[in-house]
């Protein structure tokens, strides 16, 4: 019988083991895809919007989607 929780243990160490490098891995893949956001999130606000050209700037939803339609909030009563 301790033969098999000697193995069982061997098969808990094995498997943490996996979960932390596939942990570590992962961990690793997010922070690139993070930095490259926050790279392009960068670029946006200096290239895009930089200097004074944000004054300039049209957004293609604007006037779309107000916060408060009229049409749908009227005052009954």
């Amino acid at each position: 019988m301790t033969s098999f929780f000697l193995f069982l243990s061997d098969v808990f160490t094995w498997a943490f083991g996996f979960y932390d490098a596939f942990g570590n891995l992962l961990n690793w893949i997010l922070f690139a895809v993070c930095c490259a956001l926050f790279t392009y999130w960068c670029y946006v606000l200096v290239v895009t919007l930089g200097g004074d050209k944000d004054k300039a700037y049209f957004s293609p939803t604007e006037g779309k989607h107000p916060y408060y339609d009229p049409k749908i909030y009227k005052k009954e009563g």
